[in-house]
């Protein structure tokens, strides 16, 4: 039986490192909430509040930089504009969330948002409408950055741009974006951005409760899309894109319509970053144009190679680890936190060329060398009874 026949549980049971992190990524998702919503404070079981919503962040960013490594780990596209379909997915629900706020903002309108009331905009915009319902706004946090990512891709693509002017024009796009939503007249909030969130479903955001719920959704995202990508590496669809990645021509040259496939996963990609940037806004609070922002993308793309590109695995270590050690300089090096963090990269830079994962296999297959090497220099020693000399 092929590897791409076998179901897909016995392919990730065949990965080690892939089995390790999705069951402690399935055991946390249930353990954490237990552990903040009935330990007691005092037990030294109890997990604080603030730490479930610092690592269900983090578990955002980790569903984000396995997005990105399905195009660049495995169709060989550098998108540096991957930050836009995470932003837009983070405005669907914001949007959402500003209709549910009601009369209870400053200026007690139930009809228009308060930057709306303040801008003195006299009726919703058309755009707005529908959002008042939850169900909504997550078919456009799921459908607005896909299609714009099939937007984008169907011309770019199809236009045979690739390598670094593929990259550039990603990154004008989220640049245009930026611009775009820091306009008062663009509905969005401008400058400050969509905030003041107080509810979703009718349940506060400030509770522990829905910290550890969305914390829980988080995780089961990370599980679900890293299955979804896993799935698709794996199928003859995956090793189309991976043929595609190592030469693009000899594929169109086989006959494959090069195009398509690309298509295909830079919409998948696209549509996975969206759920990530949904998940991402309710537990931060807040979402504005800087979410756009081009350097944004571009630390995606630092998570994906010092976790290790083309792993699926090594990127949600990756982002976990980066943004930890952001967290932690922050709090440990005030003043210096930025060249702690520099510096992090240009060890991982010079010392893990193949990221974290990467690396493992490295050391693994030296092993592996050494063994062999081994057994040939001292056969004897590997013949039953055999005394060695």
């Amino acid at each position: 039986m092929t590897l791409a026949r076998k179901p897909l549980i016995m392919r990730i049971g065949n990965d080690r490192l892939a089995r390790n992190v999705l069951g402690l990524l399935l055991i946390a998702a249930f353990l954490v909430p237990i552990l903040n919503l009935w330990v007691p404070e005092s037990s030294p079981f109890h997990v604080p509040s603030y730490v479930v919503a610092l690592f269900g962040k983090y578990l955002t960013y980790a569903l984000l930089a396995l997005s990105v490594d399905l195009v660049w780990g495995y169709c060989g596209i550098l998108s540096l504009g991957h930050g836009a379909f995470f932003a837009l997915g983070g405005y669907a629900i914001g949007m959402h969330m500003m209709r549910q706020i009601g009369e209870r903002g400053v200026y007690g309108n139930a009809e228009l948002p308060d930057f709306m009331v303040f801008l003195n905009w006299q009726e919703l915009p058309w755009y707005w409408y529908g959002f008042d319902s939850f169900g909504f706004a997550v078919l456009m946090a799921l459908l607005v950055p896909g299609l714009l990512a099939f937007i984008f891709g169907w011309f770019a693509f199809r236009s045979r741009v690739t390598g670094v002017y593929l990259s550039i024009i990603t990154q004008a796009m989220t640049y245009a974006l930026l611009l775009a939503f820091f306009r008062n007249d663009m509905g969005f909030g401008g400058n400050n951005g969509l905030t003041d969130f107080k509810d979703i479903l009718g349940f506060s955001l400030q509770t522990d409760g829905m910290r550890a719920t969305l914390f829980f959704l988080s995780a089961m995202a990370v599980i679900g899309g890293y299955l979804i990508c896993r799935m698709i590496v794996d199928s003859r669809l995956g090793r189309v894109i991976v043929a595609i990645r190592d030469s693009e021509s000899r594929a169109r040259f086989l006959g494959y319509r090069v195009e398509y496939y690309k298509l295909f996963v830079f919409t998948v990609s696209g549509v996975l970053a969206g759920v990530a940037g949904a998940l991402y806004v309710p537990q931060v609070g807040i979402i504005n144009p800087s979410e756009f922002a081009p350097a944004n993308s571009i630390e995606i793309v630092i998570w994906v190679a010092l976790g290790g590109r083309g792993t699926l695995i090594g990127p949600i270590l990756g982002a976990v680890a980066v943004n930890y050690g952001k967290t932690y300089f922050t709090g440990a090096f005030p003043e210096g936190w930025l060249f702690m963090l520099g510096g992090l990269f240009i060890v991982a830079t010079l010392f893990l060329p193949k990221g974290i994962v990467g690396t493992k296999s490295i050391i693994e297959g030296y092993e592996r060398y050494r063994l062999r090497l081994a057994k040939y220099l001292r056969p004897y020693d590997y013949v039953k009874g055999g005394s060695g000399r």
